[in-house]
């Protein structure tokens, strides 16, 4: 993947996507905090980390996982990545993020929502990529409208399984109509 602007992340230069290694653990299990996770319902077990991260290494049906990585010194801040979901009938891309604590602030989830952005659409099959924040997550939402997603509005989500959320349903076209 290549650069995106960081816009002043002030952390050394422009976004990088590295797509999702074995290596990459580590950053899951530091994603994987009460703090990181309070949107999501909380910290999973080390086995299910285990399986998300064999699903990341997988990359199945076309969508990817990557690490964000900053500036010639390679350093991570996070991850974002992108996924087939079926919604309302048809099937699209969702996309999600999580930027480090202390690399927060600074414009890194925008860059790499956008960043994201242009991988979805590269890949193609799917005309549009969705992101579900809580109505309620401040900083999500507003990544969704920095990045170029369109609200939709509200809709009811669970997520984890038995954990009834509200959610806003953002949305930017990634593809070509099928008209």
């Amino acid at each position: 993947m290549g650069d995106v602007g960081g816009g002043g992340c002030g952390v050394g230069g422009a976004v990088r996507l590295v797509e999702w290694g074995d290596g990459d653990l580590w950053l899951l299990r530091r994603l994987n905090s009460a703090e990181m996770t309070e949107h999501l319902g909380g910290p999973e077990s080390e086995e299910r980390v285990l399986g998300r991260h064999r699903r990341y290494l997988a990359a199945g049906g076309g969508g990817r996982m990557y690490r964000v990585v900053v500036g010639g010194e390679a350093l991570t801040v996070g991850s974002v990545g992108f996924w087939e979901r079926d919604w309302r009938g048809g099937a699209v891309w969702e996309a999600g993020w999580g930027v480090l604590p202390e690399f927060q602030g600074r414009g890194l989830a925008v860059a790499a929502a956008r960043a994201v952005v242009e991988a979805a659409r590269a890949a193609g099959g799917h005309r549009y990529l969705h992101a579900y924040p809580k109505v309620t997550h401040a900083a999500s939402n507003s990544v969704c409208r920095r990045a170029g997603f369109s609200l939709l509005g509200e809709v009811d989500f669970e997520y984890p399984k038995g954990n009834p959320i509200r959610c806003n349903d953002w949305r930017v076209e990634v593809g070509e109509s099928a008209a």
